[in-house]
């Protein structure tokens, strides 16, 4: 995954926050608009430490193609979301899916890469819902 275009992408469509579970990652340098400065990005161990940090009154929302997942089209978006991206190569686990309180999918021929998975999630909360951008 991308995080430096999923980080890029939360800062500019107003996000509080990014977060990992388990290090996936490789740490990028090439960060034009310092975002780190602006978005934080919390690193968790396991899903479990994760789900006891959610913040108070948020909503988990799992973005997965799934049998009870709704076309992202047709969801109305929470005001205290938390969105969690599946791994590339094994999306979200069973056990992780039951802690969701939805579960969303980009309807699209071929499979997303993370990064622009959550970009589009983003983009389209934000389309619904005005959002004043980070400062740069």
């Amino acid at each position: 995954m991308n995080i430096g275009t999923l980080w890029r992408s939360a800062q500019i469509f107003g996000a509080s926050f990014i977060f990992t579970i388990g290090q996936r990652y490789k740490h990028q340098s090439s960060d034009t608009l310092k975002t780190p400065r602006h978005i934080p990005l919390f690193a968790y161990k396991s899903f479990e430490e994760f789900y006891e940090m959610l913040p108070y009154d948020s909503q988990l929302i799992g973005i997965e193609q799934d049998s009870r997942s709704v076309d992202i089209v047709n969801f109305s978006h929470p005001q205290r979301a938390v969105y969690l991206l599946g791994a590339e190569d094994k999306g979200l686990p069973p056990k992780v899916m039951e802690k969701c309180k939805s579960v969303v999918h980009i309807s699209t021929p071929m499979c997303l890469n993370v990064a622009v998975a959550g970009s589009i999630v983003l983009f389209h909360r934000q389309g619904l819902r005005p959002v004043k951008p980070a400062d740069v």
